[in-house]
């Protein structure tokens, strides 16, 4: 109802004088909501559009058997969740980040990856050089909203991913060791998803196979 009247007075300001009864019909007519119902869909319509041009970025922290505290910075390409660069520190300063994002820059340009947007947090840690760097090369650097831990929600599930099944099962001695056990870990997921796409792929070539005509 509050729409109704906003629009109202919007339409009062140019000199149409409308009921909001009349506005409220005329948007139920063309099946359009509330503008808070509008804007739930539009980043979910963003990320499946722009998919093939996304990277993800998000911090980890583990803490040692010594009881110190890493920072795992890490990024992923959101249409293959393939992770493009992880690094490991105890400061992650800003001039730090900035250097792990020209890595990551020149790894992009490296793998092909026709990155056109970066999304991540507002944490301070990025507040230095890092999305100059990305700006620079044409990628547009779009922060989440803040409190809303499912805007990154893919990146989300790979940091949980990495806790469930890899760094809850090992006593970390200290950041070698960490870049160690992410390096295999990394290394083994991307041959575990090769093999499930490749099993797909023959599972669709089967299946066309049958769809064609020859009795299973």
């Amino acid at each position: 109802m509050w729409g109704c009247v906003r629009v109202r007075g919007e339409l009062l300001k140019l000199g149409h004088r409308v009921s909001a009864t009349a506005i409220r019909r005329l948007l139920r007519r063309n099946r359009i909501g509330a503008a808070p119902l509008r804007l739930r869909h539009r980043w979910k319509t963003f990320l499946r559009a722009q998919v093939s041009a996304i990277v993800l970025t998000d911090f980890l922290s583990v803490d040692t058997v010594l009881l110190k505290r890493l920072y795992v910075l890490s990024y992923m390409e959101l249409a293959t969740r393939r992770v493009i660069g992880c690094a490991v520190t105890d400061r992650p300063d800003a001039d730090w980040v900035t250097q792990q994002a020209r890595n990551v820059s020149w790894e992009l340009k490296d793998l092909g990856v026709p990155a056109r947007f970066l999304l991540h947090d507002h944490d301070a840690k990025y507040g230095g050089g890092s999305d100059p760097v990305f700006a620079g090369d044409g990628v547009s650097v779009i922060r989440t909203p803040i409190a809303a831990p499912r805007a990154n929600s893919h990146m989300e599930r790979q940091i949980g991913s990495t806790r469930r099944e890899c760094l809850d099962w090992i006593l970390i001695l200290n950041r070698r060791h960490l870049e160690r056990v992410l390096t295999e870990w990394i290394e083994q997921s991307l041959a575990t998803s090769r093999a499930r796409s490749t099993d797909s792929d023959c599972a669709l070539r089967s299946g066309c196979d049958v769809g064609a005509g020859q009795v299973p």
